[in-house]
C-alpha cells in the first residue's frame, strides 16, 4: 500500500556539528595555504638554478672564445653580449622573486589567522605553537623565525639575516658580472687596468644597493597595504 511504513528505518547522512565542520573547513583551508607556500618556494628554487645554468653556459661560452680569440676584440665584443645577457636574465629572476615575497608574506598572514581561530576554539593548546598567530609583520617573523628583525636588529645582524635571502645572493651574483661587464667596456676603450677595476667595483656596490633598496621598498610598501586583521598589539 502507498501510504506503509518502511520496516527498517532509513538512514541518512548526518551533518557535522558546528564546531566540527569549522575545524575541518580552517584546517583544509591551512593545507590549501601550505600547498600553494610549497609552489611558490618550487618556483623560487627555479628560477635561480635557470639563472645558475645560463651562468655557467655563458662561463663555458667565454672560454672557448677566450681560446679561439686569445681576448682579443672579438672576445670582448663577444663577452659583453653575453654578459648582457646574464645580467638581464638575473635581474628578471631577482624581479620574480622578489614578487613571490609578498605572495609568501600574504600565505603566512593567512596560516596565522587560522592559527588564531585555533586558539579562539581551543585557548588551552597555546603553549605548544611555536608560531605566530597574528597577521601583522611581527606574527609573520615570528613565524618565519626571523622576530630580530621587528625589533630594531643591529647592523651587522640585519646584513647577515638579510644576505642569506635568495634575492641578496642574487643581487651580489649579477652586479658581478654588471661589475666586470663595465670592467672590459673601459677595457676596450683604452682605460688603465686601474681605472677599470674602479669602474668595476662602482658598478658592483651601486647595483647591490640598488636591487636591496628598491627589493626592501616594495616588500614593506606591500606589507603596509595588507589590513592586518589579528595585528600582535591587540593580543
Amino acid at each position: 500500500m502507498m501510504n506503509e511504513q518502511p520496516t527498517q528505518q532509513e538512514t541518512r547522512p548526518t551533518t557535522p556539528a558546528p564546531s566540527s565542520g569549522r575545524l575541518q573547513v580552517l584546517a583544509t583551508e591551512h593545507w590549501s595555504l601550505l600547498a600553494t607556500r610549497s609552489l611558490t618556494y618550487m618556483e623560487s628554487f627555479s628560477r635561480v638554478s635557470m639563472f645558475l645554468s645560463v651562468l655557467t653556459g655563458a662561463v663555458v661560452a667565454l672560454a672557448l672564445f677566450a681560446q679561439v680569440d686569445h681576448f682579443h676584440g672579438t672576445f670582448v665584443m663577444a663577452a659583453l653580449l653575453i654578459l648582457t645577457v646574464v645580467v638581464f636574465v638575473g635581474l628578471v629572476t631577482i624581479g620574480r622573486v622578489n614578487t613571490l615575497n609578498p605572495e609568501n608574506f600574504q600565505l603566512v598572514a593567512g596560516m596565522n589567522r587560522l592559527r588564531r581561530a585555533y586558539l579562539e576554539a581551543y585557548p588551552d593548546v597555546e603553549p605548544y605553537f611555536i608560531s605566530g598567530s597574528h597577521d601583522d609583520l611581527r606574527g609573520f617573523l615570528l613565524t618565519m623565525s626571523l622576530p630580530n628583525l621587528g625589533t630594531r636588529p643591529s647592523l651587522l645582524t640585519g646584513l647577515a639575516q638579510g644576505f642569506q635571502t635568495l634575492p641578496a645572493m642574487l643581487a651580489v651574483i649579477v652586479s658581478l658580472v654588471a661589475g666586470l661587464m663595465g670592467a672590459l667596456l673601459a677595457a676596450s676603450l683604452g682605460a688603465a687596468t686601474t681605472i677599470s677595476v674602479v669602474v668595476a667595483a662602482i658598478v658592483f656596490l651601486l647595483l647591490n644597493l640598488v636591487i636591496a633598496l628598491v627589493s626592501q621598498w616594495a616588500f614593506f610598501k606591500f606589507v603596509r597595504s595588507v589590513p592586518a586583521r589579528f595585528p600582535s598589539r591587540s593580543a
